[in-house]
């Protein structure tokens, strides 16, 4: 049986689903189609129940829960791993007082209106409201430019930023943490309800095998990421996997699963999304 499959090109969902689609792992019987697209691309395809299995921001989980299940692995979650608001250094005093006002014009470039980063920032800063999606990796040289005032990182940019003269106005993880003393929920792996529950619960099954695997052989797919990190750093990209991949992408167990619950409650709380009638994860 052939599914489906989308993830990022980061070194995080390279390094987790490395085994799983070359085989490293037993399959039983499953074989992958691969699509390798940014997160709003994926949040995009969600929307439209493009894929049987997909990589997605939580944020973006929330209005496609009733068309797909959460895996309890292959998710994003932990502490100090959250987006960064980030400027020109020479621009921060000007951009502090901006901030200060009821409506400041301030124009901030983000990731994807349906990313959690964004969904943090709009909690943390509701007042910014003149928003524009361009891809993430654009970001720091748009800001560099002056295209935009303020920009909204995620990923391997959080360890890049600094060398482009950029400076960190808010780390919207440590919001998060200080507001609910949860792990930050980025991003989790979802499967089509579409799919009979025992396919679903072998795909989760395989998941984290593949996790598994690539924590017992952490070399195993270093050339399968490399190529799609492209032009990242070795150590850049194993900062990134390090940060990005751990106990919650094996398993969320009660702790992950409660972020994840705190979040949705929070949004729907502020009117961010609309509540949610079935349950989150796949059956197990």
């Amino acid at each position: 049986m052939k599914l489906t499959l989308g993830f990022s090109p980061c070194p995080n969902d390279t390094f987790i689903f490395d085994a799983l689609i070359h085989h490293k792992v037993d399959t039983e019987g499953l074989n992958f189609e691969v699509f390798y697209d940014d997160v709003e691309t994926l949040n995009q395809k969600a929307l439209n129940n493009v894929l049987d299995i997909t990589k997605l921001s939580f944020h973006a989980f929330a209005y496609v829960a009733h068309q797909y299940a959460l895996l309890d692995a292959g998710s994003a979650l932990g502490f100090g791993v959250g987006p960064l608001l980030i400027c020109k250094a020479e621009h921060l005093n000007r951009i502090n007082e901006e901030l200060k006002q009821e409506n400041p014009q301030l124009k901030v470039a983000i990731p994807g209106k349906l990313t959690t980063a964004n969904f943090l920032l709009g909690i943390a800063y509701p007042q910014l409201t003149n928003k524009t999606e361009i891809v993430f990796s654009e970001i720091e040289e748009a800001l560099v430019n002056d295209t935009f005032d303020l920009g909204l990182i995620i990923h391997e940019n959080r360890f890049t930023y600094q060398q482009k003269g950029l400076h960190k106005l808010k780390d919207l993880g440590t919001f998060w943490e200080e507001k609910t003393h949860c792990a930050i929920p980025l991003g989790g792996i979802v499967v089509s309800r579409n799919l009979p529950v025992e396919i679903q619960q072998k795909v989760n099954r395989l998941v984290k095998k593949s996790v598994e695997y690539a924590f017992s052989n952490p070399k195993s797919g270093l050339d399968f990421i490399k190529e799609h990190a492209q032009a990242m750093d070795e150590a850049v990209m194993y900062k990134h996997i390090e940060l990005y991949v751990n106990q919650y992408s094996v398993d969320l167990g009660e702790e992950g699963r409660k972020a994840i619950d705190t979040l949705f409650s929070l949004a729907t709380q502020n009117k961010v999304i609309p509540g949610i009638e079935k349950d989150l994860y796949v059956n197990p």
